[in-house]
């Protein structure tokens, strides 16, 4: 539990400072397109305006999903993550939107930017920035299995590249080249589209409790490595937030008492933990395939099926 919280204090730690970089960076480019009149520049302020909405998003998802199980919500609130990425992504394709319509406008008109040094400034300080986010909100977000910080990602990475092609705009712009800025604004809209496909994909996976690939084969071979466990079946996982819940039955040989059962549960629940901390483990115990019990005796293998051999034995972990 003390893993656990300290877990989700680095996610809101992370959270919190995205969120002040992305007002910082939004009022600057702001004043850079007042001071240019670069459409790039304004479609950047507009990206990174929105890029603002998420990180608050993000915040306010990250800390709702921390709550633990209650009464109402009885596999806790990690689909929080999960909604807020969908949101995010949203705003992606709005703001792509609103950068063509502006590109277009630019073209129709022919209007040049002035050139201003601060512009230029705040674009490659906007570069350098978005990169050490985007870097630091997808490490954590893979340590900690966050689609919020994930998506959080994507966006300051979609800016970085943005940002670059904008300044190229603004080069290009300064040896007069007019067209440019739109056509800059252009591959700002591309980027951003094709992030948000991406980011879409992933979103819908996880509100569909698709299974991570690759994890249900994880999942089994730590349960197979646990001494006592025979055999495992019906491994079923699926994840929700940073939580991945876990449903599998177990077999073991059928003699042990009902202590030994719940305690070889119980060393499955660790196994998997083990490679999966914040894992919600359910285990049900199954008695193996045995030889039969005698010549008078009832058989539990017949023509390769297990019959239920009562009882059986679930254990819970919350």
């Amino acid at each position: 539990m003390v893993g656990q919280a300290v877990r989700c204090d680095e996610k809101q730690r992370v959270a919190w400072i995205s969120f002040s970089w992305a007002v910082l960076l939004t009022l600057a480019k702001l004043i850079a397109g007042f001071i240019s009149g670069s459409i790039g520049v304004f479609s950047e302020a507009a990206h990174s305006g929105l890029d603002l909405v998420a990180a608050g998003m993000t915040v306010f998802a990250v800390r709702r999903s921390s709550r633990p199980a209650d009464a109402d919500h009885h596999f806790g609130h990690g689909k929080y993550e999960n909604l807020s990425a969908l949101f995010e992504t949203l705003l992606l394709f709005v703001t792509s939107a609103y950068i063509l319509w502006e590109a277009v406008e630019r073209l129709r008109s022919s209007t040049v930017p002035e050139q201003s040094v601060f512009a230029l400034v705040v674009m490659l300080a906007s570069i350098i920035v978005n990169i050490e986010r985007s870097r630091t909100l997808r490490r954590v977000a893979k340590a900690q299995g966050s689609q919020a910080l994930l998506a959080d990602a994507v966006h300051f990475e979609a800016d970085a590249v943005t940002s670059l092609a904008v300044l190229v705009g603004l080069f290009a712009s300064a040896l007069g080249v007019g067209w440019a800025d739109p056509v800059a604004a252009f591959v700002v809209a591309s980027v951003i589209v094709a992030s948000a496909t991406r980011l879409l994909r992933q979103t819908f996976d996880a509100l569909l409790d698709r299974a991570p690939s690759g994890v249900r084969e994880q999942v089994l071979e730590r349960i197979l490595s646990v001494p006592g466990v025979l055999d495992a079946g019906d491994v079923r996982v699926r994840p929700q937030g940073s939580t991945l819940h876990v449903d599998a039955v177990v077999r073991a040989s059928g003699q042990e008492t009902l202590a030994d059962a719940h305690a070889l549960a119980g060393r499955v629940e660790h196994a998997v933990r083990e490679a999966f901390p914040d894992a919600d483990v359910n285990v049900h115990m199954e008695p193996g395939r045995t030889e039969s019990a005698g010549a008078d005796g009832p058989k539990h293998e017949e023509e390769g099926r297990v019959e239920p051999a009562p009882p059986h034995i679930r254990r819970t972990s919350r």
